[in-house]
């Protein structure tokens, strides 16, 4: 249960996910969405505890916290002038003494991620001069060098353009899948969700309507439940060009 002072945003929430899991997160606009995320993190007050195999996240420091737990908001805060490879490079800070300096094998790996999300190029831009998108970007390929076993992402697709929204959740799809990580997103798009995530949470006034699978679960018990958040809707599965099978989400 957390919120913000005596009001309760998520109440009685609770949820588990595997190694190797996408947990997309879907809710109207008010549902607590983002309050999960903070809480999870402990950027938030809450009751009930939190634990990432077998440690409790409450009772860890912010050093060992963020060893442990990446959290990507819809805003990055920064707001001086720094290049795109410092930015990057910060997501080493939980792995550096007081004083030590990102080495080479460090640059180099912020690099990489740069030119995995797709800003090759841009490691010397001032990241203020960035697009919204690009700064969405930057800010993923930082989290991905903080070598952490848990994502928390809070809507990363939102200032993204068509392309670019499924780029991210390919790599966030690609990035579980190597063993011991998991990631937890929140989404305005319904359709990404359901595309690229393993389990879907659905939540309405901060309570859980229910979890889903999209690889399992039939067309109908998603109508039903998605129905609850987006009103009357129908599902069909069709497949791309390429063979591989894909949802489509149709308002009625």
């Amino acid at each position: 249960t957390a919120g913000y002072g005596k009001n309760p945003v998520v109440r009685d929430l609770s949820f588990s996910l595997d190694s190797g899991c996408l947990l997309g997160i879907l809710g109207a606009n008010g549902s607590g969405k983002t309050t999960l995320l903070k809480a999870v993190c402990g950027i938030l007050p809450h009751t009930g505890s939190c634990t990432l195999e077998q440690k409790v996240l409450e009772e860890l420091s912010p050093r060992q916290m963020a060893r442990q737990c990446s959290y990507i908001p819809q805003k990055s805060g920064i707001a001086i002038d720094i290049s795109a490879l410092e930015v990057v490079l910060m997501g080493f800070n939980p792995w550096l003494g007081l004083l030590e300096r990102p080495d080479t094998a460090m640059k180099e790996e912020a690099c990489r991620m740069l030119a995995l999300v797709g800003l090759e190029g841009k490691e010397e831009c001032n990241y203020l001069t960035l697009s919204e998108g690009q700064k969405q970007l930057c800010i993923l390929a930082r989290t991905l060098c903080c070598g952490t076993g848990l994502l928390l992402l809070d809507e990363p697709e939102s200032a993204l353009d068509f392309r670019f929204r499924h780029q991210m959740l390919e790599i966030l799809r690609d990035w579980v899948s190597c063993g011991g990580r998991a990631a937890v997103v929140t989404l305005h798009d319904p359709l990404l969700a359901l595309n690229y995530c393993d389990r879907l949470l659905v939540l309405s006034e901060g309570r859980s309507l229910g979890m889903l699978g999209p690889k399992e679960d039939s067309a109908e018990k998603m109508e039903a439940l998605l129905g609850q958040i987006y009103g009357r809707i129908s599902l069909t599965r069709l497949k791309d060009r390429g063979g591989r099978e894909r949802l489509v989400m149709l308002k009625e």
